[in-house]
């Protein structure tokens, strides 16, 4: 008689995990201009890139666009966490539109450094990944100048008009490794190019991957909690997997496959950082419907970073308790 398959006996829960300030901040800020003006409320692009936060919205009267040209006059618009070109931003004023701004800071502090460095004759090195609405409004910023790199072959290939003045931007939710490879080709071939006076990917970002890498050594499996368009859930999956554990990203409980634990003891769970906290919740009780039996919290960075709201949307909703899972 064979022996029964190995279950997972525990959830290492990774810490942090899950939303961000900036996530934290545009839905807050869909979240009261339909409390203040009632639906519809159109937004530009995904809010953030995950599925269940997105629907959410829907039902609560937010409307999701890519064209502005599908925006009634006088209609309040939000442009969304990642970040928009000049080019949409001056056609969104030239129509009238009520704009609140849920770019993230993080994304926005990379905006004034492009305008403020261009001003002084630079031309830039942009890492990041090509189609991605972040890396479209970062390079939107000017007309022309911005180079994007996607690995370090691309910097072999890249160029530019002058080498005098050279400044390297990045996306903010890449991998920290292979930004900084791909920042260190750039230096290589340009010595002289100008490195960011901070480091241009946000510090969630970072912390979730540093507690991947503290969490993977320690765990037969690593489950991420995000959706396909999210850059930053993408980057925790392939960063398990690179330290050589088994990784899978899932959108929703529903997703998880009981093949996938088959002699796994430990599951290390993590979210990236648009992913709700009521997905990680759903994703628990999957795990242990399979034979879990306990969850321990990994030790790690409290964060407690919180970025204003626009004005106009301030004083709304005091006492509004927001978010997909309030």
């Amino acid at each position: 008689m064979s022996a029964a398959p190995i279950q997972p006996q525990e959830i290492l829960l990774a810490e942090p995990r899950g939303f961000c300030a900036g996530v934290d901040r545009a839905i807050e800020i869909v979240e009261r201009a339909l409390h203040k003006f009632g639906r519809p409320i159109y937004v530009r692009h995904e809010i953030v890139h995950n599925t269940y936060v997105v629907n959410d919205l829907k039902a609560k009267g937010a409307i999701f666009i890519e064209e502005l040209s599908d925006v009634p006059p006088g209609a309040t618009l939000v442009f969304s966490a990642h970040g928009v070109s000049k080019a949409i931003q001056d056609q969104a004023r030239a129509r009238g539109f009520q704009i609140f701004d849920a770019t993230c800071p993080l994304v926005t502090k990379v905006h004034v450094e492009v305008a403020k460095l261009a001003k002084e004759g630079y031309e830039f090195i942009m890492i990041g990944h090509k189609g991605h609405p972040e890396v479209e409004g970062t390079m939107g910023q000017l007309e022309s100048g911005i180079h994007l790199v996607e690995d370090v072959a691309d910097v072999a290939r890249v160029n530019p008009a002058q080498t005098g003045k050279l400044a390297v931007v990045t996306q903010t939710t890449l991998s920290v490794d292979d930004a900084a490879d791909i920042a260190a080709a750039v230096k290589t071939r340009f010595p002289n190019v100008r490195q960011p006076k901070q480091q241009d990917i946000c510090y969630a970002t970072q912390n979730r991957q540093d507690a991947v890498k503290v969490m993977s050594p320690q765990v037969d499996i690593v489950i991420v909690v995000g959706s396909p368009t999210s850059s930053n859930s993408n980057r925790l999956a392939e960063l398990a997997r690179k330290l050589g554990v088994e990784s899978y990203m899932v959108d929703s409980a529903e997703e998880l496959q009981a093949g996938w634990f088959t002699g796994r003891q430990r599951v290390g769970l993590t979210a990236g950082a648009s992913a709700p906290e009521i997905l990680v919740r759903q994703v628990i009780d999957r795990i242990k419907a399979l034979g879990a039996v306990s969850v321990r919290k990994m030790d790690g960075i409290e964060e407690t970073v919180k970025f204003p709201l626009p004005k106009g949307l301030k004083s709304e909703a005091n006492g509004l308790k927001t978010g997909p899972d309030a």
